[in-house]
């Protein structure tokens, strides 16, 4: 039977008795209501590391005001049996209270990788990611931790705190899971309705697209981000937030594709914001 706890000091007990046996602790943080890219994550982990703990928390300082704390989607006992019949063996499920008691007053920030795509529309949301990834890194004390690559530019981020905070840990990135008709797993896919689950399709077009020009020899990133976003127009329930191709690993805009690039979007789909990617080097 699978243990759930919201408590810090339990959490960190059974990893201080993990460790203590000399078992390897991975790590896949979440925000609940999994699916099967998370399952993803959780099977990789189970695979690398002697226990696994999966954490469920939806992190309130990530999210602006306005935005969709509230209204996400929340299901812990779904959740349970998935990350059961995975194979975790502790799930981490703390309240706000707990993460963030009174007084709390300690935020981890970073400069430059947070700047453009995402944080230049969500300005304060990678404050909170790094935070919480951090505090969630110090009660778990995993030897690796496990993050999707459809949120690319999220683990460049903390590929690049873990370098700069010294954490003692691998950070593993792993592909995107998408559905049969190539829209890629999200959480947030549950807030489309039957019409705009369709409409949804025009971001894997548009990422299959791009992911084509550069295939066949497309060296322009300004070519590439035009038949991208001219693909995304045909959709008349489609708004563009961003369509960008940037350095993989700074995230700085380039203008011509070399090396390992990362080319991202987000797009509304009627009030639901949506991202992809492809990432690629030539």
């Amino acid at each position: 039977m699978i243990k759930v706890s919201g408590c810090i000091s339990e959490i960190k007990s059974q990893i201080k008795e993990w460790k203590r046996q000399g078992l390897s602790i991975g790590l896949v943080p979440t925000m609940g209501y999994l699916h099967e890219g998370h399952q993803s994550l959780i099977e990789r982990a189970v695979k690398e590391n002697d226990r696994v703990v999966v954490s469920i928390f939806v992190n309130p300082i990530q999210f602006a005001p306005g935005e969709d704390l509230e209204s996400y989607p929340r299901d812990i006992k779904k959740d349970t049996v998935l990350c059961e019949q995975t194979g975790a063996h502790l799930i981490f499920n703390p309240t706000p209270e707990e993460m963030y008691p009174n007084g709390f007053s300690t935020n981890v920030t970073m400069n430059g990788l947070t700047k453009e795509l995402c944080g230049k529309t969500r300005p304060t949301h990678f404050g909170g990611v790094c935070t919480v990834v951090s505090k969630l890194f110090n009660i778990t004390a995993p030897d690796r931790a496990y993050f999707g690559e459809k949120d690319a530019q999220q683990l460049a981020i903390i590929k690049r705190m873990v370098k700069d905070l010294n954490f003692d840990l691998e950070i593993v990135g792993c592909p995107i899971v998408r559905e049969k008709d190539g829209l890629a797993k999200s959480s947030r896919n549950t807030y489309l309705n039957a019409t705009e689950r369709k409409a949804a399709l025009i971001l894997s077009k548009a990422i299959s697209l791009g992911k084509e020009m550069v295939k066949n020899g497309e060296r322009s990133s300004a070519a590439v981000i035009k038949a991208m976003t001219e693909k995304i127009e045909t959709e008349p329930l489609a708004k563009i937030d961003y369509v960008n191709i940037v350095n993989a690993e700074n995230i700085e805009p380039v203008d011509t594709i070399s090396g390992s690039i990362l080319a991202a979007i987000a797009v509304y789909i009627g009030k639901t914001r949506l991202i992809d990617n492809f990432m690629i080097t030539v």
